[in-house]
């Protein structure tokens, strides 16, 4: 994973969202646990479709806070495929903001999500080809 000085990913985002009022701490800041939940949310999309079916989390390693979000602020998700196994996926995340007003992005955190390819009967199972 890049630091924080890297450059906004030349890919699309798998997410683009607008952190809302209702996603704040007590103290009036976007709540951590709204932005890694919405880094799951992009690194499972991307498990989907590598695992062509369903894929659990099953470890979230390595984030790191760069900046905070603030409220109104846009948040893109940019996440790939950066390993696989048998019935696990590695995938990096990083979440970018831009303010309202900005045309700036900032990194503001990343992460590596390691994801296991289920069954219906929601036990492992091999990745196709």
């Amino acid at each position: 994973m890049a630091d924080k000085e890297s450059a906004l990913p030349n890919e699309a985002p798998v997410i683009r969202t607008i952190a809302m009022p209702a996603d704040t701490n007590p103290a009036g800041d976007i709540f951590g646990g709204w932005l890694m939940s919405q880094m799951d949310l992009a690194a499972g999309s991307v498990a989907a479709r590598v695992s062509r079916g369903r894929a659990a989390t099953v470890r979230a390693e390595a984030m790191v806070f760069h900046s905070p979000v603030f409220v109104g602020d846009e948040v893109s998700l940019f996440a790939r495929l950066v390993g696989r196994g048998r019935i696990s996926m590695r995938i990096e995340v990083e979440a970018w903001q831009r303010a309202r007003d900005s045309e700036e992005s900032v990194k503001v955190t990343d992460a590596l999500f390691i994801f296991v390819a289920i069954g219906e009967d929601r036990k492992p199972r091999p990745l196709p080809e």
